[in-house]
């Protein structure tokens, strides 16, 4: 049982000599007996817990990864199930959610940390993001090549001609499990479901109506009713454009099936009333939320690629199937004028996409950027206009500096090109401008502008969509309206969701410019949008009126101060390094509907907008609480003990491997120590490590008729889902409106045959003549098997002369965690 570099161990502190077993070390052991005595002289939570106390927080959170690393190596099971029980003690979540949030996260987190070098860029990236304990590394230097320079042409004047509508919805989060009576009070990140028996409709003291609320995610009613407005209201609409995350905020709950099953009714309910549809992948929709892999790491996104390319391919055609298919992006030609629209994987840019840390992760993951070049470059040529689409926005703090700062110089380049960018992920209704020179943001530097659109379920809002006016030959953007369903109305639950206008950028803000921008046919050009900015800063009541529309008019906060300074900032900044964010200990980078609501002071109203990883709030939380940190090394210290029982007893069993060493992660057992196959945690299919069919043992899940692995070959270690019982099929019928017909199968579907799912939901009741169980929880998610990727690493064994020296390196760069007796 050795692992795949001695330098990961030696500079594991009071852990390390456990991951080497002595027979097979090829350290003398009276060294390996010194390492020991020298690493465990003294409690590594102590160093740690001053040197967060004396500011010396980089350093701290080198000493927490240590800690990490040597649970870590010891296989997903050891690290899943300390992340757990640390995840139940800081009561970051409820037990439930604690457990299958990190049964799915936390193979990739452990894995990223197996291999993750101390001291490194990727290390202090994962302290910023994880503990708020390092600042963001600075941006590796790299000059996008373009193919040709820049024409000196600007920005084309407006044609005058009556304008286009575009429409733009994002983030509609749909809860197929949305139960109306059911409670809107409870303590998961969403509600609206008989989680208890208590939450149970005609039982709850807060029951939930009908067409939603803002403590849960979107009914499919409240969905359909959005979409019936949008035809109603623009039913001449040119073309729409959603910008992502159709699966509902349960991320402890998802399941692959589950997700596809959410993404094919989602664009089919969209392909029954809508027009042209452009979309894009949020990070949702993938199982575990927000896991994205590079194509070098893994493929364990390619059935989410699969899903999106079979439902977007009806309106972007088959020429642009191997770019989904590939990367989770594509290029196409609006076929009604002179538009190409471009969407893009914003996720390989996400914070929270955990495979993003591992070492040596490229500058530019599947070549996104270089594609989005070339495309570019193509469209200029041909004298085209661009929308580029996507998910997260580049200028916010959930997105990594280095890759917002490359798509900055390629939106720098082609601004004359793009129109306009379209995103949503935050959930409220705001825009970011893009500067020339970040040094001089001023109108006359402000080159490409954001519109960022609200959200659909109302957690952080009114339900609301958009509509653009755009030159029909030039498609710049002339004016944006939001229109919202206002649920303080008293219909609103009981004839339904009514649909109306909010506000228009020119009547609103364009009307009180000096001089004022009102006319029609002006474009909103990046120029007015920092314009707008100026005049936030000047006119209090302007900007406090920006405030109240960026929620919708609900639960509208205060915001003066470095409050109002923060969201300036934020406004002017297209690039994420600009955006004037600094994580704070403990706390991570929320998006701005958090920060602006306060959500995270208190857990029973902390339903999150983005489903923050618990994974990641649990690891922040050891750089806040000394008690968890003293829990981390004891429980650390405890797998070293199993650890040595175990090298004893394998010596004196047998010369063969044992039983106990067979059931060990595959990281572990490989020749080198370090072979790692596809992941585990999201692959697309669910077999066990390595392709193989899956282990006996299989749990239903109601919500999709589907049957998950809660065990494989070689998943020993992985924790057993807790009990829980399991909703009958009769009681996760989707809650259609009335009369309103189920999703028909895409025509464009290689295979439209129904499958177990649609056939269990489409043979259910319906949803008025539910009777719910008298003990209601939701299916638990199966234990995913523990992770390992396709590349190899690059870690081999060690001669003992190498490893001696790499105690001295190590021993150099971590002083106080390795060389504590100083011996």
């Amino acid at each position: 049982m050795r692992p795949s570099s001695t330098l990961s161990l030696l500079a594991l502190g009071s852990v390390a000599q456990a991951a080497v077993s002595l027979e097979n070390s090829s350290l003398p052991p009276r060294d390996i007996e010194n390492i020991e005595r020298a690493i465990e002289a003294r409690s590594l939570a102590d160093d740690i817990w001053n040197d967060i106390k004396n500011a010396a927080t980089c350093t701290a959170c080198q000493g927490i990864l240590v800690l990490l690393k040597g649970i870590a190596v010891f296989g997903d099971g050891a690290f899943v199930s300390v992340a757990t029980e640390l995840c139940k003690l800081a009561k970051v979540e409820d037990d439930d959610v604690c457990e299958g949030t990190v049964g799915l996260e936390g193979p990739i987190i452990a894995d990223a940390i197996r291999n993750m070098d101390l001291g490194s860029d990727t290390s202090k990236l994962f302290c910023g993001s994880f503990l708020g304990l390092c600042p963001e590394p600075s941006v590796p230097q790299w000059k996008i090549p373009f193919p040709s320079p820049q024409p000196q042409t600007g920005r084309p004047a407006p044609s005058g001609k009556t304008p286009l509508k575009v429409v733009q919805y994002s983030d509609i989060h749909i809860d197929p499990l949305y139960v109306s009576g059911s409670s809107s009070n409870c303590t998961k990140p969403i509600c609206c479901r008989p989680y208890t028996a208590a939450d149970e409709p005609g039982k709850s003291t807060s029951p939930a109506g009908p067409n939603g609320d803002h403590k849960c995610d979107t009914p499919v009613g409240l969905e359909i009713s959005m979409y019936q407005a949008i035809k109603n209201i623009v039913p001449d609409a040119a073309l729409t454009l959603f910008t992502g995350d159709i699966v509902d905020h349960a991320i402890w709950n998802t399941s692959q099936p589950y997700n596809q099953k959410q993404i094919s009714d989602a664009y089919t309910y969209m392909s029954q009333y809508l027009g042209i549809v452009y979309g894009t992948a949020g990070n949702h929709e993938s199982n575990p939320t927000n896991a994205f892999p590079p194509r070098s790491i893994s493929n364990s996104s390619q059935w989410v690629y699969d899903a999106l390319s079979d439902q977007w391919t009806r309106w972007v055609g088959a020429s642009a199937e191997s770019e989904i298919e590939s990367i989770g992006a594509y290029s196409t030609k609006y076929p009604n004028g002179n538009l190409r629209v471009i969407s893009l994987n914003t996720n390989f840019y996400y914070r929270m996409n955990f495979w993003l840390y591992q070492e040596g992760i490229e500058q530019d993951p599947d070549g996104q950027i270089q594609w989005l070049v070339s495309e570019l470059d193509a469209a200029e040529k041909a004298g085209e206009r661009v929308y580029i689409i996507g998910h997260m926005p580049l200028g916010e703090g959930d997105a990594f500096h280095a890759g917002s700062n490359y798509l900055d110089q390629v939106v720098k380049r082609y601004s004359s090109t793009i129109a306009a960018m379209f995103f949503g992920h935050t959930h409220v209704d705001h825009f970011e401008v893009s500067y020339s020179d970040y040094n001089s943001r001023d109108a006359s530097h402000a080159v490409m502008a954001s519109y960022i659109c609200p959200s659909l379920t109302p957690t952080s809002g009114m339900p609301s969509f958009r509509v653009y006016d755009v030159d029909p030959e030039t498609f710049a953007v002339l004016d944006t309206t939001t229109y919202i369903a206002d649920m303080a109305n008293a219909d609103f639950q009981t004839t339904g969701p009514v649909w109306t206008k909010l506000y228009s950028a020119k009547e609103t803000y364009g009307s009180k410019l000096n001089p004022p921008v009102t006319d029609a046919s002006v474009e909103l050009t990046p120029a007015f949008w920092h314009n707008v900015t100026a005049l936030f800063e000047s006119n209090s009541d302007v900007f406090n009126e920006y405030i109240s529309l960026k929620s919708r008019g609900w639960n509208v906060a205060s915001c003066t101060g470095d409050c109002k300074t923060q969201e300036l900032c934020q406004l002017r900044a297209g690039r994420s390094e600009n955006n004037c964010v600094v994580p704070s200990i403990g706390l991570h980078l929320n998006k701005r509907s958090d920060e602006l609501h306060g959500h995270s002071h208190h857990r029973s109203h902390d339903h999150q907008e983005c489903g923050m990883s618990a994974g990641m709030k649990t690891l922040g939380s050891l750089a806040v609480r000394k008690d968890l940190l003293d829990e981390l090394e004891t429980r650390a210290n405890d797998i070293k003990g199993s650890s040595d029982t175990e090298s004893s007893s394998d010596e004196s069993d047998s010369d063969g491997p044992s039983e106990r060493d067979s059931a060990r992660s595959p990281d572990l057992q490989s020749p080198a120590g370090a072979a790692r196959s596809t992941s585990a945690a999201g692959t697309a299919s669910n077999t066990g490590p390595g392709g193989a069919e899956p282990a006996t043992g299989t749990n239903t899940n109601a919500a999709s008729g589907a049957s998950f692995v809660s065990g494989g070959t070689g998943s020993a270690t992985s924790l057993p889902p807790p009990p829980s019982p399991v909703l009958s099929a009769t009681a996760i019928k989707l809650p259609l409106l009335r009369n309103s017909p189920p999703p028909t199968p895409s025509p464009s579907s290689p295979d439209s045959s129904p499958t177990s799912a649609d056939r269990e939901l489409d043979n259910a009741p319906p949803l008025q003549s539910l009777t719910m169980p008298s003990v209601c929880a939701l299916p638990t998610p199966p234990r995913m098997p523990p992770s390992s990727v396709t590349r190899a690493s690059a870690r081999e064994q060690t001669t003992a002369a190498e490893a001696v020296d790499e105690l001295e390196t190590t021993t150099r760069l971590m002083p106080r965690y390795v060389n504590h007796s100083g011996s």
